[in-house]
């Protein structure tokens, strides 16, 4: 095997390849990047079991072949290297990394051990780039960390016909977002629960143009600009979520997001370790409160626009904020219903593509 490329794109296929690299491989090929110099440019290939990763660049191909290098070290040497061409070429069980004056020779692994990789799943539709890693970002966040409760660690996938909806729950907040797609068949319907990790990693390495997204037997596949992730999915199940996001909301408060966001930053500079910051709403505005123990206290106000009681009522200030984040209009409304339910987060819309349900804290 014998090639040369451009230094930055082949930095730039690494990094997104180690990504998906197993922290604890149960075999020593499965922390390998699979090179493959083919007739019409580069392969890399990296698995995982349950994700793979494919990404494709051009390269000038002198002699096609294969070869698998530890990744980790192969990324932190890629992303080192001068902004010359890099040429790879293996010389019995080393490769050979050339760039301007800079060699390394890195031995190989058993590219005969390596596992075959997943085809990409049929594919169902195409979305914008943008709009889906959009999505992503809104719901993913969550998502729950606790791998005891797989059910949890997932984004769910809906789609019906042109609409798609994401959604993410951790227990203490429901994250949904929904937007169109062009789907292959028309009328298809299909569920899905993949790893929000895996979504996350995804939608932060798109590039512009089309997403391409398949499902096959127990796997999702994402394909845009030559690169394809595929993942096993986890169990289907998941909570009703539909539901709870379409209760009853007597109170509505509107207020700007930017600046809000700016004073529950602030005012929980205050706030101790899973304490909570509290909002009093009133005819006009906002009181934001935090502290009172042993650091100190905070306060300031907004102005807000409330339709209904005036209420109390106080969150964790990081939900708070993670649902803030995902708001993309410049007011964001709050439907609540009274200081001890879970409070709606949304668009200023009157048909919002973005709802985030989040826990509210007792006040003591």
């Amino acid at each position: 095997m014998k090639f040369q490329v451009n230094r930055d794109v082949l930095a730039d296929a690494v990094a997104w390849s180690a990504r998906t690299l197993p922290g604890r491989p149960a075999m020593p090929v499965l922390s390998g990047i699979l090179l493959e110099a083919l007739d019409t440019g580069l392969m890399l290939s990296v698995f995982g079991y349950d994700v793979s990763a494919r990404a494709f660049v051009e390269a000038d191909i002198a002699e096609p072949g294969k070869a698998l290098i530890p990744g980790r070290v192969l990324a932190e040497i890629t992303r080192s290297l001068p902004a010359e061409p890099v040429e790879i070429a293996t010389s019995g069980s080393e490769a050979v990394l050339t760039c301007g004056s800079t060699e390394f020779g890195l031995l190989t692994l058993p590219v005969a051990d390596f596992p075959t990789l997943p085809a990409m799943p049929p594919r169902a539709g195409t979305v914008g780039g943008v709009i889906f890693a959009s999505a992503v970002g809104q719901v993913a966040v969550a998502a729950s960390r606790d791998d005891t409760l797989p059910m949890l660690t997932g984004v769910r996938i809906d789609v019906d016909d042109v609409n798609v909806s994401l959604a993410a729950t951790d227990r203490y907040r429901i994250a949904a977002r929904d937007f169109l797609w062009h789907p292959d068949e028309a009328g298809q319907q299909v569920s899905a629960m993949v790893p929000a990790r895996v979504m996350s990693e995804v939608a932060r390495s798109l590039r512009a143009g089309e997403v391409e997204i398949g499902f096959g037997d127990g796997i999702a596949g994402f394909e845009c600009a030559g690169r394809v992730t595929t993942v096993r999915l986890l169990d289907d199940q998941f909570i009703d979520y539909r539901a709870r996001l379409s209760d009853d909301w007597p109170i509505q408060a509107v207020l700007k997001v930017a600046p809000f966001v700016e004073a529950v930053k602030r005012v929980a500079l205050v706030a101790e370790r899973n304490t909570a910051v509290r909002l009093s709403f009133t005819s006009n505005q906002v009181l934001i409160q935090a502290g009172g123990g042993e650091i100190g206290r905070g306060a300031e106000a907004l102005p807000a626009e409330l339709d209904g009681e005036e209420l109390q009522i106080a969150f964790q200030p990081h939900y708070l904020l993670d649902g803030l984040a995902g708001v993309e209009t410049e007011d964001v409304r709050l439907h609540m219903a009274s200081p001890t339910r879970p409070v709606l987060v949304t668009d200023h819309d009157d048909d919002p593509a973005f709802r985030y349900l989040v826990m509210s804290l007792r006040l003591g």
